[in-house]
C-alpha cells in the first residue's frame, strides 16, 4: 500500500493536484509552526521512522522561497571586496525547517522530515518529533535509542538524515575524502 501511496506522490493525478491546491490555501493561513494530528504522506513518514502511537509528533513547518544571497554591505568596500557574490548557505532549507521546528518543541528529538508541497513563496515540509521521556517511547527498543542524553540536540549538530545529506556523507569514496568527521576539520571555513 505504501509503495502505491508513494507512486501516486511522485506522478500525481489531477485529482490529487486538485487536493494540494486546496490545502495549499488553507496552509498559507495557518502559522509557521503547526502540530498536526497525522502525517499527509505516511509513506514517507514511516520510511523515517513515524509509528501510530503515543510519543511520536508530526509538525508541519513552512519556510519561504526565494534566493538566499548576502546582503550586501552598506558602506566601506569596494566592490570587488564586498563578499556577496559565490556566498551559499551551508544548510539546506529543510535542515533549517528541522532547526526552526526544535526551537519550537525544546523537549522532543528530530527524527527526520520530508517534503509535502510548495508554491511560488514557500515550502512545506513535515517533521516526525519523538518525546524521549515518553514512556511508550522508553519500553520501545526500536526507537529507545533516541532517549539516550547524547541525542539531544542532534538537529543542530548535522545528525539527522537532511542534516547529513546537506554535511555531504551521502558521498562515499573518491571525491569525498574531506567530508569526514567534519567539513570545519579540514579548513574548509567557508560555509
Amino acid at each position: 500500500m505504501y509503495k502505491h501511496i508513494g507512486e501516486l506522490y511522485a506522478s500525481p493525478d489531477k485529482e490529487l493536484k486538485d487536493l494540494i491546491r486546496t490545502r495549499l490555501i488553507e496552509w498559507r493561513k495557518e502559522p509557521v509552526t503547526t502540530r498536526i494530528d497525522r502525517p499527509t504522506r505516511i509513506d514517507r513518514a514511516r520510511q523515517i521512522g513515524y509509528r501510530a502511537k503515543q510519543g511520536y509528533i508530526v509538525v508541519r513547518q513552512r519556510i519561504s522561497r526565494g534566493s538566499r544571497r548576502k546582503p550586501r554591505p552598506i558602506m566601506g568596500r569596494k566592490p570587488r571586496k564586498m563578499g556577496t557574490v559565490k556566498i551559499t548557505p551551508g544548510r539546506s532549507r529543510q535542515w533549517i525547517a528541522e532547526e526552526r521546528t526544535a526551537r519550537k518543541y525544546p523537549n522532543l528529538r528530530i527524527l527526520g522530515s520530508y517534503h509535502i508541497a510548495e508554491d511560488g513563496k514557500n515550502l512545506w515540509y513535515e517533521v516526525v518529533l519523538v518525546d524521549p521521556s515518553h514512556p511508550a517511547i522508553q519500553a520501545d527498543p526500536r526507537i529507545r535509542w533516541i532517549s539516550d542524553p547524547t541525542h539531544k540536540g542532534r538537529v543542530f549538530r548535522g545528525l539527522t538524515p537532511a542534516g547529513k545529506t546537506s554535511r555531504g556523507l551521502r558521498h562515499r569514496g573518491t571525491g569525498a575524502e574531506k567530508l569526514r568527521p567534519s567539513i570545519g576539520k579540514y579548513g574548509r571555513r567557508g560555509k
